[in-house]
């Protein structure tokens, strides 16, 4: 009985406050009494200990779910939104990509250089992307093996989808819930952020909070770029006048309700109003605007590019340009893959480091430090990946409307 108004006061708080509460505490418990953060930082461990029992599940899941119950026939009309979709998504991970290369971060990783092995070069990623496609599945699962974890799951997705319709059922249940499960693992994120806080504050100082202030304008200021000069572009391409009315509309009735709700799934309502109030026609949004909601996922494209290369250039791993191209193609790839939940691309980001040799333990230090920043960075990636979603759809009815 004691302990309902506390939860029921929990529930009526949002994640991001809870998250500001921990983050804040943390750095407080650093400053006044860092004797006590060893006590503390097990909460930290804990956390991380959960992301990376969740991790592997979720991706298999979610991906083999999500291509078992792909339904074939679309309208043709959707397939340019959707190439429009693929092209902003992929162009994204390249700013995102090219502005890691130009601005690096540098993160304060625990025994960071354990274990890890860089690759040379693009030869030996290939190799070793070969290696752990034909991984056995189990051990995949086992050993966070995402890149054959991927494999598996896109194999037994295809394989399923020529299964009777109680087996894609199933595995559309299962997807459920182990979203279900992360969210209950990212709801305890602000005891986790207040845990990793102390400790990162204890024995780093403020050098940590500039590694993380660094970390958050170049993630934030790709997202601005795509938004204002990449979609822009690319919507120019399509309607051949003037894209900043419809491009700062978007951004104004989608974007910012976006960045407050944190949820693309959530802002698919607000989408379809707005598409109706744009005259675009109603058989191809209806289908467009919720599969944007799902696959159209510039933002995370951006995060999980972002971070994995922080944590590359914190480890001193030398990406060359193969690579570089790759690790775009793989950020896009993952970025549609991502989870609804708040924070779900993050949760992506050991696939992308795996390209680098990078351990599970190191990357899943890299996706506690999304959660710490992602007060504003997974706002800003909500309000670029749904505001995209109408945008493009526009774009493509208006191109149409004109041919």
């Amino acid at each position: 009985m004691i302990l309902r108004p506390l939860v029921q006061l929990l529930n009526r708080t949002s994640l991001v406050l809870q998250i500001a509460i921990g983050l804040v505490a943390g750095i407080a418990l650093a400053l006044l009494a860092p004797q006590a953060t060893d006590e503390v930082g097990f909460l930290g461990t804990l956390f991380i200990s959960a992301l990376k029992a969740v991790a592997p599940v979720l991706v298999f899941i979610l991906v083999a779910s999500a291509i078992a119950n792909h339904k074939p026939g679309q309208p043709t009309h959707i397939r340019p939104i959707l190439m429009l979709y693929l092209i902003g998504t992929l162009a994204a991970a390249i700013v995102a990509v090219i502005a890691s290369s130009l601005w690096p971060s540098t993160l304060v990783l625990h025994d960071a250089a354990t274990g890890t092995t860089p690759p040379s070069g693009i030869a030996e990623v290939l190799k070793s992307l070969a290696l752990n496609v034909v991984d056995n599945p189990v051990n995949a699962l086992l050993k966070g093996n995402f890149i054959g974890i991927l494999a598996w799951a896109i194999g037994l997705g295809i394989a399923i989808r020529h299964g009777s319709d109680s087996t894609r059922a199933m595995f559309a249940d299962l997807s459920h819930g182990v979203t279900l499960i992360v969210r209950v693992v990212i709801r305890c994120a602000p005891l986790g952020v207040f845990g990793l806080v102390a400790t990162t504050f204890a024995d780093a100082g403020l050098k940590a909070l500039a590694g993380y202030a660094h970390l958050l304008i170049v993630l934030v200021g790709c997202m601005l770029f795509v938004a204002l000069v990449i979609n822009p572009l690319i919507v120019f391409s399509q309607i051949r006048r003037n894209p900043y009315p419809l491009v700062f509309t978007c951004l104004r009735e989608s974007g910012v309700t976006a960045f407050f709700t944190r949820s693309s799934a959530a802002n698919v309502p607000v989408n379809l109003q707005l598409a109706e109030r744009l005259g675009l026609h109603e058989d191809t949004y209806s289908v467009s605007i919720p599969l944007g909601a799902t696959i159209n996922m510039a933002g995370a494209a951006i995060t999980i590019s972002v971070l994995a290369l922080a944590a590359a250039h914190t480890l001193g791993i030398q990406v060359d340009l193969a690579t570089a191209i790759l690790l775009c193609v793989v950020s896009a790839v993952c970025a549609c893959g991502a989870s609804g939940v708040a924070g779900g691309s993050l949760l992506l980001i050991p696939l992308a480091c795996s390209l680098f040799g990078i351990p599970a333990d190191v990357a899943m230090q890299v996706v506690a430090i999304g959660f710490i920043i992602g007060i504003l960075q997974d706002s800003a990636e909500t309000a670029l990946n749904s505001s995209t979603d109408v945008l493009f759809t526009a774009a493509a009815c208006m191109a149409r409307d004109k041919a």
